[in-house]
């Protein structure tokens, strides 16, 4: 079943329905866990910040790590601002291309403030680096990197996660913003689908 969704742009009828099935599995990681590591990621991320003169800027890759950046923002106890950045190298299906899409870069001012990059995955690093060096270039003070999850066996370009919610294998995974062709996004759990 992997060698084939890896070659889906989108995933027919019944593939769907094998997806949507997904959902019936139990999860790779909880909703109840999520909300939990994502409570204390905002509590670190809050202490390592409390002394910053200006507020955090979180700058959200899209679309993925939306509803990760939403809850996280939500679980701090400092002022945040965000800003966001649309990139892509899955254009469709569950592998990388290897090329880079940036297509929206942050609107509101970077120098001088403190930058935390937030991630829904980190598999290769090749998104996470170029969206750090453009940021960097525009002058911040610092940047750190959030990411829901860290899949280390992708990794081709190697990065710094100050902030990780939890490692996972080597899986393709849907849910909590994360998706397949556009779609799962919805799912309160994680779900591996290879």
């Amino acid at each position: 079943m992997t060698e084939v969704l890896t070659q889906l742009a989108a995933p027919t009828e019944s593939q769907g329905l094998a997806l949507d099935r997904a959902s019936n599995r139990p999860p790779m990681i909880t909703a109840a866990q999520i909300a939990r590591r994502v409570r204390r990621l905002g509590r670190e991320i809050s202490r390592v910040y409390a002394d910053i003169d200006t507020p955090l800027v979180m700058v959200v890759i899209l679309k993925g790590a939306t509803v990760f950046a939403a809850d996280l923002l939500r679980s701090l106890s400092i002022p945040a601002e965000l800003e966001f950045v649309r990139a892509s190298s899955y254009p469709s299906g569950t592998s990388s291309n290897g090329r880079l899409k940036l297509a929206h870069m942050v609107e509101g001012p970077l120098v001088g403030r403190h930058v935390l990059l937030v991630e829904d995955i980190i598999d290769s690093g090749v998104t996470v680096d170029a969206v750090e060096r453009r940021i960097r270039r525009l002058g911040a003070a610092s940047v750190r990197l959030a990411g829901l999850l860290d899949r280390p066996a992708r990794r081709q370009v190697e990065v710094k996660i100050d902030f990780t919610g939890f490692v996972i294998p080597d899986r393709f995974v849907i849910g909590y913003g994360l998706d397949y062709a556009g779609l799962y996004r919805e799912l309160p759990h994680i779900y591996a689908l290879t």
